[in-house]
């Protein structure tokens, strides 16, 4: 009888045990739909605040006079919402062209929880149908009336009705850098999960109404972390990202897993871009000559002699150390551009670093205006 009741007692205590965990588990798959129910995705919000009817207006049916550009996976227009009697762009994905699908959602995805005064503001998105049917997919950012930071560096290859005014100074170029630095860490440190934004460019690079930059196109940003390394890879060897070539860090066209530190070196090269004013691909290099090997063989000497030369006498005070200045900003360009991940700099001390510097020869911290 002794033993029948410890058992019966063990019994017991196992189904009061197994009766606890159920109603956890209950409880908790409930809690799990109740949330889901409550908080529609970012997509589902964005999606129903603007048609395709609507955009199509707005660009006065995606005319080229409002064409501002094109990417990887889609073109740009400037627009009027009437509404609101805002100036927006919207970029209209190319449903056609493989991957297209999946950088709107990586965008989407990338930009709904972040927020950084150096970030081109995502506003809204389209997910509709056009009026034959086909599939339309848009994004509606915040527009920068200043453009890209590539054609102010290289207005020689734009038409003259879209070319600046004028060329950038070297204060001016060192805020830029401070900016795209500081999204950057922002970015890779601070954030809840680090986001390796994976198509560092110029052409990426917008400027508002007082030349702070903004970092823009996140089309392959959340590959990263939300679907696979292969598919990174793919869109990166398959032409996809063409743009990138002389910015993506060499070890992905090894089959090297995309990272925080590819972004570092694609900061390095768009350093020594914005100071030298020479693309990665200018004609000038092939074999082994490569901008950082150009940049390499100069300093610290030749400084001058590779240096953009509209910014040597442009808005400096007389006297102005600009040798000293520049080799140390091309000298962290080469830091971030080492051949080995480990060995680049990293963001936070490259953002202290360019602040350090522009103490140093201007006297000044930047004041931010937003």
């Amino acid at each position: 009888m002794k033993v029948i009741g410890v058992s019966i007692g063990i019994s017991l205590i196992l189904l009061f045990v197994l009766a606890f965990v159920s109603l956890c588990w209950l409880r908790n798959r409930k809690q799990n739909q109740q949330a889901s129910s409550e908080a529609p995705s970012t997509l589902e919000v964005l999606h129903e605040r603007i048609s395709y009817g609507d955009l199509r207006n707005a660009t006065d049916g995606f005319s080229s006079s409002n064409l501002i550009g094109t990417g990887s996976f889609g073109t740009v227009f400037k627009a009027l919402l009437p509404a609101e009697n805002k100036v927006v762009a919207v970029k209209v994905l190319n449903m056609q062209r493989r991957g297209a699908m999946r950088s709107f959602m990586a965008e989407c995805e990338s930009l709904k929880d972040i927020r950084h005064r150096n970030l081109v503001k995502l506003l809204t998105a389209c997910s509709s149908t056009d009026f034959q049917g086909n599939d339309f997919r848009a994004l509606i950012y915040e527009f920068m009336p200043n453009g890209s930071l590539d054609v102010w560096l290289h207005p020689e290859e734009v038409e003259e009705i879209h070319r600046p005014s004028r060329t950038l100074t070297l204060f001016e170029r060192l805020n830029i850098a401070i900016d795209v630095a500081s999204v950057l860490d922002y970015l890779h440190v601070h954030c809840h999960d680090p986001i390796a934004h994976c198509d560092l460019k110029p052409s990426n690079v917008l400027l508002d109404d007082d030349l702070t930059a903004h970092v823009s196109d996140f089309g392959l940003a959340r590959l990263l972390l939300k679907f696979d390394k292969e598919s990174f890879l793919n869109q990166l060897s398959s032409g996809g990202v063409r743009g990138t070539i002389g910015y993506a860090a060499p070890e992905y066209g090894m089959g090297g897993q995309p990272s925080i530190h590819g972004d570092v070196y694609s900061f390095g090269v768009l350093l020594l871009e914005m100071f030298t004013g020479k693309r990665p691909t200018n004609e000038l290099f092939g074999g082994d000559l490569t901008l950082n090997s150009y940049t390499k063989s100069a300093l610290p000497e030749r400084v001058l002699d590779i240096a953009d030369k509209s910014i040597l006498h442009t808005g400096l005070r007389v006297g102005f150390p600009i040798a000293e200045c520049l080799r140390l900003l091309l000298e962290m360009g080469l830091r971030c551009c080492e051949e080995s991940p480990t060995n680049r700099l990293g963001t936070s001390e490259a953002t202290k670093e360019l602040i350090s510097i522009r103490e140093r020869f201007f006297k000044t911290r930047r004041t931010y205006r937003r």
